[in-house]
């Protein structure tokens, strides 16, 4: 009796731990859930600042989109970019830094570096990947526009303060790894206390021995009132001599937990300690079950050394992606349509600079006197051949691109140079590659830059290649003509000193000398994908002309004529042209010389003595 009560209350207290169990993994799944996002919003009463940067950590702080919702007067930008770049555009300008989320993730971290109260517009600037545009209010989804890590730039025009209100709305994590292990656990808890009350143990006798007796089997099992027995039982010593000796057949003990199951009967406290065997082995093989479950919703974090080896094995980000590169040619080709068309020079100075600058601003020069004087070859973007972009952090900054479009008769080199953070890309040489000649194989997604006299991996650093260059044009008999391919591969070398020997041969009222010499600031250097590397830079060319005799005079062509003032001279004169050159240097140990890659010069002066 007591232990079929036992045995009830037992089966309630599990169906109704089971009710609550599923219940709760019920919950997590519906009312319990939590949201799909969260919303953090900038603190109120921040330093205002003109600049406003979000720091990279925020896009990866949940797995997802992160929605960023901007409100302020009037109009203003927000700019992606690499961190660094980020970075070096703010410079030592006050601004604010959105860094983190508070601990309740209810509040933006905002933090105020002081500094210049003003910057330039950041508008337009070539370290943006992209930048979007507002008036009043911007919602933007942060997405990486391509691997690694982005900053974001906020600003109003530099001068006024960026806007204040921003909120970030960051994807929630809504696993909810426990809810099926507790419904699993609910279900089984219900079922085992269902079991316990339709189930009834069997029932069965215990026979037991004694000393010998007669017919009526012994005495009673301990505990248990025998039906024969009567109320006139011995006493005292008579009870112990009595008692029945416990025999336990060795050929019949129990094999497994199930043949003790259902041995005999035993007490109520036994049939229950029995009940909790089978709820504690259930419990425990949904426990392990949901542990299972758990472990398998959770990426187990990596080592400490596996983050660090792969840190250091992460590659370099090259200065430029390829929708950045684009962009930029495409702005710089359009600066120099215009001033070709007007031969106008200011036209070209928001993307032009250097030799390049020079040469064209001289061209239109002679050009303005001079009809039939050739004009620079056109900078086309369209049909671009291949990039080489330096995955070089710091400024100055050199990319390439070779390009072949409208009016250009062989595929042109244009390397163009980004001075310093705020400043944009410029166009400082363009030099048409050597017909026939195979521009070398150089990584796209990046490539080393080497300073111009590193030597190392390579027959010649950059500033010997190009040195050797103007020694072999100014002599036929160099010391560096069987280091430097010619001949068809290299047809520019031969032409020069063809042209070089014709004006002294010819000339007979005058001494004729001609000099190229490498300009060591304008050397840029890339490694090769074959170990070698591509120099590229300026040399320059001065004709010098002397009368032999007095009385005699010089005479020089239109073009020059154009920029000396006049066309004859009896002190002498000098004219003065910018060559772009560009030089494959093979690596150490190889047995091939150096080849001229690409050649072109421009005239730049012309004086007289």
């Amino acid at each position: 009796m007591i232990g079929n009560i036992l045995r009830f209350k037992t089966a309630v207290a599990l169906v109704l731990l089971g009710l609550l169990t599923l219940l709760a993994g019920i919950g997590q799944k519906t009312f319990w859930a939590p949201p799909e996002t969260v919303t953090a919003t900038a603190p109120s009463g921040a330093t205002a600042a003109p600049l406003t940067v979000f720091d990279e950590k925020l896009r990866t702080l949940h797995d997802g989109t992160v929605t960023i919702n901007v409100k302020g007067e009037g109009s203003f930008m927000l700019a992606a970019g690499r961190p660094d770049d980020v970075d070096a555009w703010v410079g030592a300008t006050a601004h604010n830094t959105v860094s983190g989320l508070s601990e309740d993730g209810k509040a933006l971290q905002l933090t105020h570096a002081d500094g210049d109260a003003a910057a330039p517009s950041p508008a337009g600037s070539d370290l943006w990947v992209s930048t979007e545009n507002a008036s009043g209010e911007l919602k933007y989804n942060w997405t990486p526009p391509a691997d690694g890590d982005w900053s974001l730039l906020l600003a109003t025009d530099g001068t006024k303060p960026a806007p204040a209100s921003i909120t970030m709305t960051f994807p929630n994590d809504t696993s909810t790894p426990w809810a099926v292990p507790l419904m699993v656990i609910g279900g089984l808890l219900i079922l085992a206390g269902a079991a316990l009350l339709v189930l009834k143990p069997k029932s069965g006798t215990r026979t037991g021995t004694g000393d010998g007796g007669s017919g009526n089997g012994g005495e009673p099992a301990p505990g248990f009132k025998d039906s024969a027995s009567k109320d006139t039982a011995p006493r005292g010593s008579e009870v112990q001599a009595a008692a029945p000796k416990a025999a336990v057949p060795t050929d019949t003990a129990p094999k497994n937990a199930s043949q003790q199951l259902t041995a005999a009967p035993g007490t109520a406290a036994q049939r229950l300690r029995r009940s909790g065997v089978v709820v504690a082995v259930l419990t425990a093989t949904a426990v392990a079950g949901s542990g299972v479950a758990a472990q398998a919703s959770q990426t187990p974090p990596p080592s400490p050394a596996t983050s660090s080896a792969a840190a250091e094995q992460a590659p370099a980000s090259p200065v430029l992606v390829d929708v950045q590169f684009r962009r930029i040619l495409e702005q710089v080709a359009s600066a120099v349509d215009a001033g070709d068309a007007a031969k106008d020079a200011s036209k070209l100075e928001p993307r032009v600079a250097g030799p390049e600058l020079e040469v064209r601003t001289q061209n239109y020069k002679i050009r303005s006197q001079v009809g039939s004087y050739e004009p620079r070859m056109p900078v086309r973007a369209t049909k671009l051949l291949t990039t080489v972009v330096t995955e070089q952090r710091s400024w100055p900054r050199t990319v390439m691109a070779v390009t072949q479009g409208e009016g250009n008769v062989v595929p042109q080199l244009l390397t163009l140079t980004q001075a310093s953070p705020r400043e944009n890309y410029k166009l400082v040489l363009t030099t048409p590659l050597q017909p026939g000649t195979t521009f070398p194989g150089i990584a796209r997604g990046g490539t080393e830059t080497l300073a111009p006299t590193d030597k190392s991996g390579l027959l010649f650093s950059g500033e010997e290649a190009l040195g050797g260059l103007g020694d072999r044009l100014n002599s036929a008999e160099s010391p560096f003509k069987d280091k430097l391919a010619e001949g068809a591969s290299s047809p520019y070398i031969a032409d020069t000193l063809a042209y070089q020997a014709d004006v002294v041969n010819s000339g007979v009222n005058g001494t004729f000398s001609f000099t190229h010499k490498m300009v060591p600031g304008s050397v840029v250097v890339f490694r090769t994908a074959d170990g070698g590397a591509l120099a590229m830079g300026r040399l320059d060319f001065a004709f010098d002309g002397t009368p032999k005799a007095a009385g005699d005079k010089l005479t020089i062509g239109d073009d020059a004529a154009a920029l000396a003032g006049g066309k004859e001279t009896s002190t002498g004169m000098v004219l003065n042209f910018a060559e772009s050159v560009a030089v494959y240097i093979p690596p150490a140990g190889s047995q091939d010389p150096m080849r001229l890659v690409a050649a072109t010069r421009g005239l730049v002066g012309a004086t007289f003595k």
